[in-house]
């Protein structure tokens, strides 16, 4: 992997000496944006470095302000049914596709449905599962996409009917699962709708250039509704997973937005950038999956004893320096409509980190595992310099366990195209809440859905599968009383969680550091910062 990041990082240089040449008189946002994007098809896409780029490009009924709140995007207005099942949106007059062409009603109609069809085997079509015969369509028990709960009332008008009242479902469609697909370039040349010689935006870019391995490059639509009032001209998203790297250009001022740093060097950016640090909780998780399909990692107490003995404590403020807190459970605190449960704590919380070892060590004896025998294991992540730290110290800490670990890393496409696939033992994974709900994460433990005779597990990569807490999360979506609602989740949070369905690791920090030449870049909950919402001094 060294060769590819040193290629890379070539390239990037070149392809930004090119770019910084060709765009003088422009007003230019040079983003740091991470790994390589695996798709930038709302359908298809899954990471935080795709849905900077997508949520620059397309607008749905929603959208988010500079503090990552639902305001009203495509739609002008909306109104809800007294009974909270009903949302009925009206399209802003003169809205269009970068070619000219009208965005209408049937925009979100077609995309809805392509969303849940089986055919697409969107990995996050869950997230709209709230709508009515979503979860119905997708897993191919309703295939008459009539029923499904959109509908165009006429060009101007939407209307989405939810199984259950739903408190964050403006919030969910802020998402780019709910965004609109352009229906007549679709039609015309399929899934190569997003390469640049097809592709069109209703958002406040559009994508005109992509070089593989280096960078997309966006510029203003002049089409979009809300065009006067977007400040930045063009913006260019580079690959860059070599962090040091990445902050060496920042220095040189070659980027202007970092949305990642090397951990150890947080104090140094404190210091010597003063003002340019946005480092904030938000809520997120870090976390490794475990391939329960595969003995013997499908025994809760081989995955208790794995879990029992990292030593979450030291991972902020020793492994990282950048002082995330320790997590046990799975929903952030925080997090809104989970009032009145509380979090989550394994039964051996109380235990010193000796006596976790000890009992931990004690489980894997039980089951045969010694130092002079130990289980060989396989701990997968995506290539990146914190990874690696973490990977290495959690390896050490198994080793006490009789555990002897292999560490693998491949680009981040490559590690979570393994994840999807079943092909790890353990794997690094990370999430961050779409919205402020915490069926967010809880939904990343439901059992997979059939489709097209195949078990699509969606994120659940660790393959956890417990009818309990399936039956719980489905009472969830139709409960009215939020606080019977949370109850039930919280209930599902411990089972899952008292089964170790996953090892939660630590809380997320967002690392953004920020040129003092941007101005309206706001540190918030969700960690999205639309490049609609920033300037550039000239």
């Amino acid at each position: 992997m060294k060769i590819t990041q040193t290629l890379t990082a070539v390239a990037t240089a070149g392809a930004m000496a090119l770019l910084m040449s060709t765009a003088a008189s422009a007003v230019t946002l040079n983003m740091m944006n991470g790994s390589e994007p695996g798709s930038i098809d709302p359908h298809q896409a899954s990471g935080d470095w795709e849905n900077r780029i997508i949520g620059d490009y397309i607008e749905g009924l929603m959208t988010e302000d500079a503090d990552a709140q639902a305001i009203p995007g495509q739609a002008e207005s909306h109104t809800v049914s007294d009974d909270g099942l009903v949302y009925t949106f009206k399209l802003r007059d003169g809205i269009q596709w970068s070619d000219g062409t009208p965005v209408t009603a049937g925009d979100f109609v077609f995309a809805f449905q392509r969303l849940f069809d089986p055919k697409t085997a969107s990995d996050y079509a869950y997230l709209q599962f709230p709508i009515k015969n979503g979860s119905e369509i997708a897993e191919g028990t309703v295939t008459d996409f009539d029923e499904l709960g959109v509908k165009a009332l006429d060009d101007k008008t939407v209307e989405i009917t939810l199984e259950g009242p739903t408190p964050f479902f403006l919030q969910a469609l802020t998402h780019y699962t709910a965004y609109p697909v352009p229906k007549h370039v679709i039609d015309k040349v399929g899934t190569e709708w997003t390469k640049v010689e097809n592709i069109v935006s209703n958002g406040p870019y559009t994508p005109i250039e992509w070089l593989p391995g280096s960078y997309i490059k966006s510029v203003k639509s002049e089409t979009y509704w809300d065009a006067a009032n977007v400040q930045i001209d063009e913006v260019n998203y580079f690959v860059q997973e070599d962090l040091a790297a990445a902050l060496s250009r920042y220095r040189a001022g070659e980027y202007d937005i970092l949305t990642d740093i090397p951990s150890d060097q947080a104090e140094w950016i404190k210091t010597n950038l003063p003002g340019q640090d946005y480092f904030a909780p938000f809520l997120g998780i870090y976390y490794y999956v475990i391939n329960q399909e595969k003995p013997p990692f499908d025994n809760a107490e081989v995955r208790k004893a794995l879990s029992m003995s990292i030593n979450r404590d030291v991972i902020g403020p020793d492994v990282l320096g950048t002082g995330e807190l320790p997590a046990y459970g799975w929903v952030p605190e925080g997090t809104a409509n989970y009032e009145g449960v509380t979090p989550y704590q394994p039964e051996w919380i109380g235990l010193s980190y000796e006596e976790r070892v000890a009992e931990a060590k004690a489980i894997m004896e039980g089951l045969g595992y010694t130092a002079d025998s130990p289980l060989p294991v396989q701990l997968k992540y995506n290539t990146n310099d914190n990874h690696q730290r973490i990977a290495v110290a959690i390896s050490s800490m198994w080793e006490q366990i009789g555990v002897k670990t292999e560490l693998f890393n491949s680009e981040t496409a490559v590690h979570y195209d393994a994840l999807r696939a079943g092909d790890f033992e353990i794997g690094r994974a990370g999430w961050l809440l779409d919205y402020s709900d915490p069926s967010n994460t809880l939904d990343l433990l439901r059992t997979g859905i059939m489709q097209d005779g195949a078990m699509n597990w969606g994120n659940n990569y660790g393959r956890y599968a417990n009818e309990e807490f399936d039956a719980l999360m489905d009472q969830a979506t139709t409960e009215q009383d939020l606080v019977a609602r949370a109850a039930m989740l919280g209930e599902a949070e411990k089972i899952a969680m008292d089964e170790t369905a996953a090892f939660p690791i630590y809380w997320y920090i967002a690392q953004n550091v920020v040129s003092p030449e941007i101005s309206g870049f706001v540190s918030n909950a969700s960690d999205i910062h639309r490049t609609r919402w920033l300037s550039k001094a000239e």
